[in-house]
């Protein structure tokens, strides 16, 4: 792998999640919201595409930048 995991697996579940879950609100926008938005639709899927990879690969480069690391096990 080029990056070391810096996502523990129980927050990659969630991410996975949640982005699951916006992408359900981007593709349901006008009968939640009424009149559909162009803006807020893109940004709804920009959002759900950014946490399902960093969900599924492990590695977020925001959690990168500050410095987080995941605890290793020690046998």
């Amino acid at each position: 792998m080029f990056y070391p995991k810096n996502v523990p697996v129980w927050e990659r579940t969630v991410r996975i999640v949640i982005g699951i879950v916006l992408v359900i609100t981007a593709l349901a926008d006008q009968a939640l919201f009424g009149t559909p938005s162009l803006l807020r639709i893109v940004l709804l899927i920009g959002s759900a595409l950014f946490l399902v990879v960093t969900g599924f690969i492990g590695w977020c480069p925001a959690c990168a930048m500050i410095g987080r690391k995941i605890k290793q096990k020690q046998s």
